[in-house]
This record gives C-alpha cells, structure tokens and sequence, in this order.
C-alpha cells in the first residue's frame, strides 16, 4: 500500500492532477477539465440528501459477495459513511488512503463506525486501497442506496471516450454494468438513523476533509 501521508487532500489531488495532466496530454486533460466544469455548473442536484434525512433501508454486498442490511455493517452507534466512484478512480483512492490514515484511527477512537461505499462489484471493493484500509468496504450494486439518497451521475459521454483512450470503461468495473457512480459523499448519521452531516461533491476532484468530518461527528456528542 502506498506510504500514508497527513497532508490534506486537496493538496495530495492538486499535485496528482497536475501529473496526471501532463501524461495524458491536453486533449484527453480538456475533455475531464469540461466534466467538471459542468458538474460545477449544474451543482448538487435537486433532492441529495441533506442534514435531517433518514438514512433509508437498503442492502449491500460484502467483499465476500455476501448480501446484508446496511444497518448490520454500520451497527448501532454513529456513523460515517463515504460515497465514492470506484478503485479505478485516483482521486477516491488518494482520499481513502488518506481518511485510512486520519480519519478511521479518530472514528475509533470515538466508537463511531467508518464504512466506505462504491458500485463496483464484490472484488472491486476488495481490490479497494488494495485491501488493505483498516474500515469497511462494502459496494451498492445498481447504486440503489446511491439512487435513493439522490446522489448518483454518471461519465460524460467525452469521458467514457477520455476513458476508453486510457484502456478501460467504468461500466467495468460496476456491479451491473453501467457506469453509474455516486457523486463523492460523506454522510455523518447518528444511532437514530438521522443524517446530521451531509457533503456531496460533484466535483469528483474535490473531497471532504478529515477535520470538517471530525467536526460534525462531535456535534453529535
């Protein structure tokens, strides 16, 4: 596994997107830089969840392709949940790495449980952060728990183009091979089921930060 670092995302993702710019050329560099302007543009859509929602009944699949209630893996305490596109995306692996080596110790430390959310099959989740994150992963096949917190999108038709220039497809890596994926979240729930902190990121470039999860996990307190 890659070394761990304590710098903040945004600085780990500005640095990897500059290199990564550069590798791929300007052509392929401008069709993602006009996904997300986009995706800015449009902003959080309409019904995302938000403080206050209830988190819904929903089932999800294990690393070991097992289906269980949501309500099993995150138990009866609060939670953190993490939204994120897949093990092929960079920026959600360099945010997993990242909440591994920050965020998961402070959630235990807490008693709050920390599970990590994509569409990707059961090996998928298992290849996650190449199986070794110290939370749980579990995957949404269908995007189904995405769907019904109004979180889900997909590649722009430019992307899956980008994409199928670097040699894959997300529709690959998905459970039910679409490539719908949840725009990058973060929810904060407490032992009620209540959200009480919800960041969606339609920006996929962008995450949520350690600190501003740990803030809102001490508000419950």
């Amino acid at each position: 596994m890659p070394e761990q670092t304590t710098t903040t995302i945004s600085d780990q993702t500005a640095e990897f997107t500059r290199g990564f710019d550069e590798q791929i050329g300007d052509d392929l560099a401008a069709v993602f830089a006009n996904e997300q302007r986009d995706l800015v543009a449009a902003g959080v859509p309409d019904g995302a969840v938000a403080p206050g929602d209830r988190l819904p009944d929903a089932s999800v699949l294990t690393v070991d392709g097992e289906s269980v209630p949501l309500a099993s893996v995150i138990g009866d305490g609060a939670s953190v949940i993490v939204f994120y596109r897949g093990a092929w995306c960079p920026y959600c692996n360099i945010t997993l790495r990242h909440y591994d080596a920050t965020l998961a110790p402070a959630l235990r430390e807490r008693g709050v449980s920390f599970v990590a959310v994509s569409p990707q099959t059961a090996d998928g989740s298992r290849s996650t952060g190449d199986g070794e994150l110290g939370f749980t992963v579990v995957s949404d096949p269908g995007t189904v728990l995405a769907a019904q917190l109004g979180i889900v999108t997909a590649p722009s038709d430019a992307a899956v183009e980008a994409h199928t220039a670097l040699g894959f497809a997300v529709k690959d890596s998905n459970a039910d091979d679409t490539a719908a994926i949840p725009f990058p979240t973060v929810l904060v729930v407490d032992a009620d089921g209540v959200v009480r902190f919800a960041d969606v990121h339609v920006d996929y470039t962008t995450r949520t930060e350690t600190e501003q999860i740990l803030a809102a996990v001490d508000e419950l307190s």
